[in-house]
């Protein structure tokens, strides 16, 4: 984020903390003092910055197409906001940073609710209406009798019209009310939980970006700047996610109560991260008002603190993958046992598996036992990958974005998987569409047509991922000689230019040579400036400013994630009058401490993409067996003569049980491919592995004739 784009940030978001949650507009500002009047009994009224402030994205303040709405909503149901039930919202909503206020938000989850309650209503009285006589037959069946014989006093006897003394209609009636009423409370409900969940992903996200941002203060606090300044530099990080919001939060406050020492309290106050960003921003608050000395000291030894944090939670990390791999591999082989365990009992003993009635008619207990396992394999698969996913560090996930323009597309599709999945798509469904006239099964159709899809944008991403690790390796190693340069006394520019012209680089030469030659250009202006007579300090920026451009459009050429992480410091602390000695010796301990990082959890990721094909393998070998040595007909009437139970071969075919238990070896292949990728490399790889498998289960159980 640029310095201009986070100083308008903060901007709008102090513009918005004096609104406290109302709906922007001159006509509003009224009602607006009103509300907070209202809420002054639980809520600080200095704090409106973090409770209700109203950014410029809220369409209710900036006048947009759901204005209207917005404005009826706050009308009708903001009162609500003052009710002692939403007092546990209230102070969770300050931990969000959301852009709307809490009143406009609860206005709308009302206004939300009433509209889903409206439509629960008309499809929850049809259902009732259709129901209720055959309920009134049950209940007269039931009960008839018994009303009838306890005389006249008793209650009137149900009857086909009737449910007791509720007419069927009045009934109906009555039961899509209260599913009316279940659903509107429902939505507020799900509104709460919904701050809830952004609430902690929110705690998440500071967690993991808290530690990068103290090495950057650390690195700054050798500077001249001042804790304000250090600050604001944090918070215009892309980089810092969650704790850059906060401390924009911080410096907001600040601006508006014209202390840091108090905008610093509040977010302390607010923040959902109470054990760790809490505690840094009152310590960070008590040691800036201490000195400079101290307050480096405190950031040196709050990383190191941070970084042993860090280490354990990788560490508990690691030990929960392994619980998970244990648990996918004990629960991925049970679907395809019990789809065969399915097909042999129906043999041996028929009356113990009946069909089953369905909406859609009667249907076998072995479709319907099939159909669970499908379903059981694809949800397990995505949690698992989802908790796989969730245990790498966000640092280290593939992330990348399709160009806008179709030409841009086309041009990046060898590189970029993004751009790869857009230009895929068409080829995949086209061969699908050829493969359903083709006559082939709706299963293989959607298989196949997977698998053309994942596998190109898998390669692709892979493709991108060595290019990505090279050039990280090489960035390792520029790092590093660039700081032995500094560290002799050379300027940046002649070190950069020096590592350029000597050092051998692979993907990066390139990019190194841009940089050199971007470098000794910045030279110029501040050469003519101390040329000129009465020219200096002013000047200076300018040429510090085009540096820190340099060095931005390097990060940019190189596009990682590494890259974006530690040169990014640079930039910000050269502007800071950080010593260049210091600054690139930081930089050498942290690009190599990630890079270690990166590598280890590499290597620490190959036992469980062995174990997602092992698993997968097994299972596709169990199936071929059972397909070749047990799903067959003469097999089955041999079986069963040798049988003492009530047997029924006739009742089993061959070929639909060997398609059955070939669509939960799909399923297993997709699962386990899922699982592997996403341990791998993330999603991206996922595709790769899983298209792979299912491929190649196709063909092996196409070409084998199991299918």
């Amino acid at each position: 984020m640029s310095r201009r784009r986070a100083t308008e940030t903060v901007g709008s978001e102090a513009n918005g903390a004096s609104a406290a949650g109302t709906c922007a507009g001159q006509s509003d500002a009224a009602h607006a003092h009103r509300a907070d009047a209202a809420h002054a009994d639980r809520a600080d009224a200095a704090s409106v910055d973090a409770t209700g402030e109203t950014g410029a994205d809220d369409p209710v303040a900036a006048g947009g197409r759901f204005a209207v709405v917005g404005r009826v909503c706050y009308a009708l149901f903001a009162r609500h906001a003052s009710d002692r039930r939403h007092d546990a919202d209230r102070k969770r909503y300050r931990g969000t940073a959301l852009d709307t206020g809490f009143e406009t938000y609860l206005s709308g989850a009302y206004g939300l609710s009433w509209i889903v309650a409206a439509a629960a209503f008309l499809p929850a009285l049809v259902v009732a209406a259709g129901a209720a006589p055959a309920v009134a037959a049950a209940v007269e069946a039931r009960f008839g009798a018994a009303l009838l014989a306890a005389g006249s006093t008793a209650t009137p006897a149900p009857t086909p019209d009737s449910v007791g003394p509720l007419r069927t209609d009045r009934a109906a009636l009555l039961v899509a009310t209260g599913v009316a009423l279940l659903a509107k409370r429902a939505t507020v409900a799900v509104a709460g939980l919904h701050l809830r969940w952004v609430v902690a992903t929110r705690r998440t996200d500071i967690e993991r970006t808290l530690p990068g941002a103290v090495r950057y203060l650390e690195l700054l606090s050798s500077g001249s700047d001042e804790p304000r300044a250090m600050l604001r530099k944090a918070a215009d990080g892309d980089a810092y996610g969650g704790t850059a919001t906060s401390f924009r939060k911080a410096l907001n406050a600040a601006r508006l109560a014209g202390s840091l020492d108090e905008g610093l309290r509040r977010v302390a106050r607010d923040t959902p991260s109470r054990e760790l960003l809490a505690p840094f921003l009152l310590k960070f608050r008590k040691h800036a008002a201490t000195g400079d000395e101290a307050l480096s000291e405190f950031l040196a030894t709050e990383r190191r603190m941070l970084s042993h944090r860090q280490d354990r939670a990788r560490k508990r990390a690691r030990r929960f993958l392994e619980l998970l791999t244990e648990l996918f591999v004990a629960v991925l082989v049970l679907p395809a046992l019990l789809v065969i365990g399915a097909t042999a009992l129906s043999v041996v003993i028929p009356e113990l598996l009946p069909p089953v009635s369905t909406p859609v008619g009667v249907v076998p207990t072995r479709a319907v036992v099939l159909y669970g396992a499908v379903a059981f394999l694809v949800a397990f698969g995505l949690a698992a990958a989802v908790a796989v996913g969730t245990l790498r560090p966000p640092s280290q996930r593939a992330s990348y974005e399709a160009p806008a323009s179709p030409r841009a597309v086309l041009a990046t599709a060898g590189r970029n998987p993004a751009s790869t999945a857009v230009v895929a798509a068409g080829p995949a469904v086209a061969l699908a569409l050829w493969l359903a006239v083709a006559g082939y099964t709706l299963v293989n159709v959607a298989l196949v047509g997977y698998a053309a899809f994942a596998v190109p944008v898998g390669l692709v991403a892979a493709r991108r991922t060595r290019i990505d690790d090279a050039k990280d390796r090489e960035l390792a190693d520029f790092v590093h000689a660039v700081s032995g340069h500094v560290a002799q006394g050379r300027p940046l520019e002649a070190a950069v230019a020096a590592v350029a012209r000597d050092a051998d680089l692979g993907v990066l030469d390139d990019d190194v040579a841009d940089l050199a030659f971007a470098l000794r250009s910045t030279t110029a202006p501040a050469d003519s400036a101390r040329s000129e007579p009465g020219a200096g300090s002013p000047e200076e920026p300018t040429a510090v400013d085009l540096r820190g451009a340099a060095i931005e459009r390097f990060v940019d050429r190189v596009d990682t994630p590494l890259a974006a992480r530690t040169l990014g410091l640079v930039t910000g602390a050269l502007n800071a009058g950080s010593d260049a000695d210091a600054i690139f010796e930081t930089l050498r301990i942290e690009v190599g401490r990630l890079y270690s990082e990166q590598r280890a959890l590499r290597s620490s990721m190959q036992p469980y993409i062995a174990v997602g094909w092992a698993a997968a393998v097994l299972v596709a070998g169990v199936v071929a067996v059972v397909n070749t040595q047990v799903v067959d007909a003469a097999r089955l009437a041999e079986f069963a003569a040798a049988s003492e139970a009530v047997t029924e071969p006739e009742g089993v075919y061959p070929e639909l049980e060997r398609f059955r238990l070939y669509v939960v070896t799909q399923a297993t292949m997709l699962a386990s491919g899922w699982f592997a990728g996403t341990a791998a490399r993330g999603r991206y790889a996922a595709l790769l592995h899983s298209g792979a498998l299912v491929a190649c289960c196709y063909v092996v159980f196409t070409v084998g004739g199991l299918v």
